[in-house]
This record gives structure tokens, sequence and C-alpha cells, in this order.
């Protein structure tokens, strides 16, 4: 383990230059002490590391030195082969260096890591797309995935939920969500979120200024779909349902499977009371009338008259 990261953190240093301690713990999940020990170490062993004190300091290589232990093994080289996303890379235009790149690989590997790292490929397909969806088209996607690999700034016509508007953006990167994906821009100083398929238009700009300014895109994208499952239930009602209709809620989405999880004791009937998230009173009434006469809603009374209201309207309808 210790050797495994040692390495790491070589290679780590020979990619990025001038590396922390604190961002070299976090990363490897130990303490700074252990940091410490590990850089002394390789220094030890002959590696050229040394310190830059100060507020701007971290670890450093010497200038030219370069480390041969690049290699793939059998294990990395399969990893590599399952991180691959075809159909992804073909969005973004770049099917075709992928499929090179593969080969590339496959070449400078030995015979039977050549072979093992063919076979577990063979064995893993990647579909990002939900049951009975399809995915979004996609037609600019590689230019504005070019916009994001070049630093270009953007104009495009996008249709949004308050109507079509034109912006000026300087996208920062791209994001694959269940099947669609998204951009994720700047505009003026605000970071802004745009799915792919409701941009009408899109035509790349001219270089940006300046340099790039650092931005993290995993984790803006971590807290912006946090904030969007938060922004989307504003709500609450509560039920009284039967433990069929409990198990029916844990399957639609993940935040009421977590409501049902604190469902009260069945009464003498085996109905259960739950609070369940919900978006608005349309999209309530529209998600229980799936459950039939298997859940009552006590609250709030909008929604009890917006599903009395429909079941009149299906009485109506098939009464007869």
């Amino acid at each position: 383990m210790q050797a495994s990261r040692l390495l790491s953190i070589l290679l780590t240093l020979q990619t990025r230059g001038q590396v922390t301690a604190q961002a070299l713990a976090d990363e490897f999940e130990v303490s700074i002490r252990t940091i410490y020990r590990d850089v002394d170490e390789l220094s030890a062993a002959g590696v050229p590391i040394y310190a830059e004190k100060g507020r701007n300091g971290g670890f450093r290589l010497l200038e030219g030195y370069r480390t041969r232990l690049t290699g793939l093994d059998r294990i990395e080289a399969e990893a590599l082969f399952l991180s691959g996303l075809p159909g992804a890379a073909a969005q973004l235009g770049l099917g075709d260096a992928l499929a090179r790149t593969r080969l590339k690989l496959l070449a400078a590997l030995p015979g039977p890591a050549r072979a093992d790292a063919e076979r577990i490929a063979s064995r893993f397909h990647l579909d990002p797309v939900a049951w009975f969806q399809a995915a979004d088209e996609q037609a600019i996607l590689p230019e504005l995935a070019a916009a994001v690999w070049e630093r270009r700034s953007a104009r495009m016509v996008y249709d949004s939920w308050n109507g079509v508007v034109e912006r000026e953006i300087a996208p920062v990167g791209v994001v694959l969500k269940a099947g669609a994906w998204y951009a994720v821009a700047r505009v003026g100083e605000a970071v802004r979120t745009y799915r792919v398929a409701s941009i009408q238009s899109f035509e790349v700009g001219e270089p940006l200024d300046g340099p790039a300014e650092p931005f993290d895109l995993a984790a803006y994208w971590a807290e912006f779909a946090r904030g969007y499952e938060a922004r989307i239930y504003t709500a609450e009602a509560r039920l009284r349902a039967h433990p069929d209709a409990i198990w029916l809620l844990s399957r639609i989405n993940a935040r009421l499977a977590e409501a049902v999880e604190t469902a009260g004791p069945p009464d003498a009937d085996g109905w259960r009371e739950v609070a369940i998230p919900i978006e608005s009173i349309g999209q309530a009434t529209a998600t229980l009338l799936r459950l039939g006469a298997r859940a009552e809603v006590l609250d709030p009374p909008e929604l009890r008259q917006s599903i009395r209201e429909a079941a009149q309207g299906l009485a109506a309808i098939y009464g007869g």
C-alpha cells in the first residue's frame, strides 16, 4: 500500500508540478505527517524532490527530472479500457480519437495483457439512458465541446423555462447526467447550467482573454445537483398508505424512498402514515393517482381536492 502511494505521489508531482502537502494528504486520504514521511523516503531513494516554503509553497521535483515508471500493468490497462465511454465520446466528436487511442494502447501492451484488456472491454457496456427514454438530440455538442477545450466564448439561443433567450457565455465544462448533456458556463460573474438539448442555436466566438480561472467541475455539479433537488421539492404531503403503496413510493425516486423509511407504525389494517416531498399540487396529483385506492391524502387540503376532482373526472368517463 505504501509503495503504491509513493509511486502515486511521484507521478502526481511529475504531472502537476508543485503540490502542497495538504493537497497530497487530501488526495491519498492520509495525514500530513504521513506525506512528509513519504517524501523523506522518496528523497532517501534518490528522487530529487524538494520543498518550497511560504504561502505558495509545496513539493516539487527537480526541473527536468522524469521517472520512467509510467508503464501500465495488467489491472491498470483493464481499468483504463473499462473507463472508456464510446457513446459519450462519439457525441462529443471524439469517437475516432478514442478508437485510435484504444488501438495504440493495445499495440503497446504485451500479448497476455492485450488479450486480458480486450476480454474485459468486451464484457462491459455502459447505457446511461433510463428505461423507456430516448437520448437527447446532441447536434451542437461537438461545437460546445470545442468551445470548452479551446477556451472560447459562445453565443447561443436557449429555450428556457421563461421562454427563448439569447446568451453570451464562456463554457467551462460539459456534464453527462442520466443520458442528458448539460453545459456549465460563466455568464458574467455567475456560473449557470444549461441543458444542451434546449439550445436552439450555438455559435463559437473568440478566444477568452487572460489565463484560465480555476474551476472544479465535479464539485460544482455535486452542489448544483443538491440545490436543484432541494428547489424542486418545496412542499410536503401527508398520506395514509397501504403496504403496496409504500412499496411503490419507494421505487419512484430516491427522495421518496428516503421518506417512506420514516413512515409511522402500521395501524390495525396495516396502513401507515408517511410524509413525502412534493414539487407541486399538479405533480403530486399525477404521482399519487398511480397508487389508486391504496393511498389517502391527509394533507394539504388542496391536494385532497385536486385528487377528488381527478377521480370525479375519471368516474364520469368510466362510470357508465
